[in-house]
Parts: C-alpha cells; structure tokens; sequence
C-alpha cells in the first residue's frame, strides 16, 4: 500500500471520533497528518530506523485517560505500559523512555506524586529507564487532571521479521489473553453504568509474550500488534487491508470474561471493539502455532492465550467472525467514540 493512494482527509472539522481508533481515526492520520508529514507503506505501532547499520525502533503516545486511576491501573502505568508495548510488537528491545506532563492547575500535587510513583514502578517492571522529559502547566479545567505523552526507544531483534506483506494463507491468528478488560473497566470507574464487577484493567508490558514468539518462531512469527483502540476488530482490519488477505475468526474461541460480554450487551458494543492495554495479537505460520500457544500459555498472565483463528486468502481485505452454530458475520472497525478516553 502506497499512501498516495489513499483518499484526501475531507471532514472540515476534528471531532472525538477522530480520537477513537476506528476508520475516523485512519481518515485523519492516513488522509491528512501522514502526507504532510511523510512517509510511506503500511503504518505500524513502532517506526525502524537505520542508525550506522543497526536498526533502531521509535514509537511515540499521548496519554488521556478518565478517571486518571482505575482498578488495576492508572495513566501513570498505561503510559509507560503502553509505549514500551508499542516497541515491543515491532519486534524491539525497548532501551528507555523520555516523557512529558500536561499538568492543569489545580490538580493536587498527591495525584501527580501517584502518577509519578506509577510510572517509575512500570518502568521498573519492564527494565526500562525513564531517562528525560518535559513539563507544562495548563489553565484549570483545560486537561483532565493530567495528560502524558511518553516517547520510546528500542533496539529490533534480527531475529523479528515482521510486516503485512510476511502473512501467509493459513497462517494462525494468536491472542495473548482475555480481550476487553481494560475499556470496560475505565467505563465501569466512570459510573457510565450500573453494573457490579471485579474487572480490572489488563495494563502490562507485553514484552516477555513477545520475547517468547521470536525466540519460538523466528522469521516464522509474521506480525504483532497490540489491540489498543479499536481494539482487535480494528487491529486485524488494518492487518487485512495491508496484506490483501482475510482473517477469519471462530467466536466461541475468543477469551472474553463474562463481565466484558455482559456490559457490550448492555451498551451494544462488540466486545472486539474494545480497547486492551496488556495484551498482544500476532500472526505466525501454521506449524508453529501450537508451540507458541504452549509457550504463551507458560508465562505468568498468559494462560488465557489462545489460537483464535486463520488467515485465508478471501474475501479480500476482510474479517469474519464464525459462531459454533456455523453463522458468519463481517467484523468491520470501530466507527464512532463508543468509549472516550480510556487511553
């Protein structure tokens, strides 16, 4: 895919469904930020760059979570949990981190002290220095508390050969883990429902998850993402339309907590459609996939991973979700802003 060939960005205004990962979202980067700035090819969570022959990962993310802290996590973590996962499924060792704080005035410095304490712990976990930054100070009722945009570096392993165009028919579709928890849990922090619930955010490095796909498969681990949001329907779109092939998924096989189905149907969301913060999807080649499953499945948090299902050469540029009882249905991307700021 060339980005010449896409179309020209022609809302005459931003509004929040251009914040909230589905087809709004590619309109904007794909139509207007990417060719002013540069740039082209399929997009991809993290940008390789040649330094004096070793090639080098930067990704970049802003951080505007609401509530700033929910059960299992806060913004202080996504941001630093989220950056370092970016780096990861490019196939990068992430080195360190730069960071920078949108602080509105008046909020108390307790927050913005648990906020920190957050990230130095994150970072911590992962290995992974905070080595920079920058600070501003916005008028009150400008920033939900805090914003943070944080900017990584990693070094690709040669080993990671990852790209669109690697997918193969028959390819097997991996997950990590349980998929939703993190959206529903913001929404449930916000009191946007009724609804009593033990969930708690998935927020992670999925670093080790993959670490143990490169080292299991090698060249024959295709491509990884991870399911941020627009969650999964909206990642493996992007991953159908670059390759040119389709995805199909078998329904009963995805790992849904019963609490995330529970609310999508309450509120008429695809559970598909819902941002993860800790987990990964990833393409590898079919005699491969059992013993990378078995390896994921042996990490601490990974025994919920599962093979969801295969790549297939049509239709073209589609996914399709199959039921047990053998229905299909066409799992598009996110449209419209079903969750904001939840990352």
């Amino acid at each position: 895919m060339m980005i010449s060939t896409l179309p020209r960005f022609v809302d005459t205004q931003i509004d929040m469904t251009h914040g909230a990962g589905g087809k709004a979202s590619r309109r904007l980067v794909e139509g207007l930020i990417v060719p002013r700035l540069g740039g082209a090819g399929p997009l991809a969570d993290a940008a390789c760059v040649d330094v004096d022959g070793t090639a080098v990962a930067i990704t970049t993310d802003t951080f505007v979570v609401r509530p700033l802290r929910f059960p299992g996590g806060s913004i202080g973590e996504l941001a630093v949990n989220g950056t370092i996962n970016d780096l990861a499924v490019g196939g990068a060792v992430p080195l360190a981190l730069v960071c920078s704080l949108v602080i509105e005035a008046g909020t108390p410095t307790a927050v913005l002290d648990r906020e920190l304490e957050a990230m130095a712990g994150a970072a911590a976990r992962a290995g992974v220095a905070i080595v920079g930054g920058d600070t501003k100070v916005v008028e009150h009722g400008k920033a939900d508390g805090l914003y943070i945009t944080t900017t990584g570096i990693g070094r690709v392993d040669p080993r990671a050969r990852l790209s669109p165009g690697a997918v193969r028919p028959g390819d097997r579709v991996l997950v990590s883990g349980q998929l939703g928890d993190h959206g529903i849990t913001v929404l449930l922090a916000r009191g946007d429902i009724d609804l009593e619930s033990d969930l708690r955010s998935d927020t992670r490095s999925v670093r080790p998850f993959a670490a143990a796909l490169i080292e299991t498969c090698g060249a024959d681990l295709r491509w990884m993402r991870d399911p941020t949001r627009g969650g999964v329907a909206t990642t493996l779109n992007e991953l159908a339309r670059d390759c040119g092939l389709a995805v199909v998924l078998a329904e009963e096989a995805l790992p849904v907590r019963d609490e995330v189905r529970g609310a999508c149907e309450l509120l008429g969301l695809d559970p598909l459609h819902i941002a993860n913060e800790g987990q990964l999807v990833a393409i590898v080649a079919p005699g491969l996939a059992s013993a990378a499953l078995e390896r994921l499945r042996a990490l601490p948090g990974g025994d919920a991973a599962a093979d969801v299902g295969e790549v297939q050469p049509a239709p073209a540029r589609t996914v399709l979700a199959v039921a047990a009882y053998g229905g299909t249905r066409v799992v598009d991307m996110l449209v419209g802003d079903p969750l904001p700021r939840i990352c």
